[in-house]
């Protein structure tokens, strides 16, 4: 036989074929360390080498820190509410909501000013001249202060459901100043949550038979009128933060000190401080509390923005709304008239789609 393409003979072609000898292969050197943790290798004995130890710890030390934020805010959000409606409410305070608003912007100020501190380093402050940023500011306290207002002449239940319009109300101007995209399949929802409050807003303004905490036509202005200026103010935000490349609690922190400065101004020309000795101690005390739950709310947020995103944050707020107008409901002394419920809850339902529809729309 001959090979194509070769000059070897047959009796050649066996001499090589009978000197090749199967020679069984050497088993490969065993990985090395570094190896072994690119390839996943694990032993017993890795378990004391610090770099293979499992970082379930750590998420889980994560997990219970976000948890333990949530439940914060959750609570602080809850009891700021009903805080403020007791001292709003109140004879002594009833018409002093641009000083309370001037103090809660103090507390904002000091603690974002803490927050940005070297020792805490949640987040680097970014200066700006008040001059630049005085639009934002006169929307930021004429929506602080509709707030309050609204909270001292209605009830928790209408104020907070109130609050559910300015969601859609801030996508409706963003539509109609520049031109930005709603969802089609949004449109009904928006409708079922108008639809909601505006039967709240009728059925809780009727007189009670007990006389107490009812909504005021007073009320439904100021809560009107305070979810336009809040989405107006949401809008400026939106674009200060482009125009000055800034973050949100670094716009905050030059907001905050500045509001303040304006309303304590305008405070002597606008209202009457009560008299020290005729206000009861229990409410300096609720006071008090107000500004620590205040506190409490901004650290809160901020940490489950930046640990768990605007979207976690976002079904929060839905959250908190809801135990909210529970709480109004069980400790309102206003008779909760089955529309009523039925408002609520066709409220609770529109937002909640609606939150839904926009969500999947962005992603």
């Amino acid at each position: 036989m001959v090979v194509a393409g070769s000059n070897l003979r047959d009796d050649e072609c066996k001499g090589l074929l009978t000197s090749v000898t199967c020679t069984p292969a050497s088993p490969p050197p065993p990985p090395s360390d570094d190896v072994k943790l690119e390839l996943g290798y694990y032993s017993y004995e890795d378990e004391k080498r610090p770099e293979v130890l499992s970082e379930e710890p750590e998420k889980q030390i994560g997990s219970v820190r976000l948890l333990v934020w949530m439940t914060i805010n959750i609570v602080a959000t809850v009891a700021i509410v009903f805080t403020n409606k007791s001292i709003l409410s109140n004879a002594s305070f009833r018409n002093s909501q641009v000083s309370f608003a001037a103090y809660h912007f103090t507390i904002t100020g000091l603690t974002l000013w803490l927050a940005s501190r070297p020792c805490c380093g949640w987040f680097e402050p970014k200066h700006v001249s008040p001059y630049r940023i005085l639009h934002l500011v006169a929307a930021m306290c004429i929506q602080v202060i509709f707030q309050n207002l609204a909270l001292a002449y209605s009830s928790v239940i209408f104020h907070q459901l109130a609050r559910l319009l300015l969601t859609p109300a801030t996508a409706l101007l963003n539509f109609a100043l520049f031109q930005s995209s709603i969802p089609r399949a949004a449109f009904l929802p928006l409708v079922l949550l108008c639809t909601g409050v505006g039967i709240v807003s009728y059925f809780d303004s009727l007189p009670s038979a007990k006389g107490n905490d009812t909504t005021t036509p007073e009320g439904i202005f100021f809560a009107l009128s305070g979810v336009c200026a809040s989405a107006l103010y949401t809008v400026l935000v939106g674009r200060y933060h482009k125009k000055l490349e800034m973050s949100s609690m670094q716009l905050l922190l030059n907001q905050a000190p500045v509001s303040a400065a304006v309303l304590l101004c305008v405070v002597p020309w606008m209202e009457t401080f009560p008299e020290v000795a005729a206000v009861p101690g229990s409410l300096w005390t609720s006071i008090l509390a107000s500004g620590i739950f205040a506190c409490l709310v901004n650290l809160s947020q901020f940490y489950i923005i930046d640990a768990a995103g605007p979207v976690t944050s976002t079904v929060i707020g839905q959250l908190k709304t809801c135990v909210i107008v529970g709480l109004g409901w069980v400790l309102s002394d206003h008779e909760i008239l089955r529309q009523s419920v039925a408002g609520i809850l066709m409220a609770l339902t529109g937002m909640s789609l609606y939150m839904k529809i926009i969500l999947r729309h962005q992603s």
